[in-house]
């Protein structure tokens, strides 16, 4: 996340909305955003049903934890672009994508 958060500005420009997604619950999540990460972007919680990390793909049934996972999504709702693990920390693929994404 402060990768991303280092790089918002990257977003903004390819017009671009970052919003973190984690199986957290939502005062764990509150206190991480807005105490230790300082974030300028939402974080939402999908502690409860973890349906949307179960729509995609990422939810590990085993340990009720989703995998990590950054999804371009265009304006249409469409998945244009997926990072997953250790990939998934670095924004770079992501803010290519969005760029590609924009001039579509």
């Amino acid at each position: 996340m402060t990768a991303y958060q280092a790089g918002i500005a990257k977003f903004e420009e390819a017009g671009a909305v970052v919003v973190g997604i984690s199986t957290d619950n939502l005062p764990t999540l509150s206190h991480w955003s807005k105490e230790e990460l300082k974030l300028s972007f939402p974080l939402a919680s999908d502690f409860s049903k973890r349906s949307v990390s179960e729509a995609y793909g990422v939810l590990n049934k085993d340990s009720g934890v989703a995998n990590r996972a950054t999804f371009v999504i265009d304006a249409g709702g469409k998945i244009q672009h997926i990072e997953e693990g250790s990939a998934a920390v670095d924004p770079t693929g992501a803010v290519t994508a969005c760029a590609r994404v924009r001039k579509q």
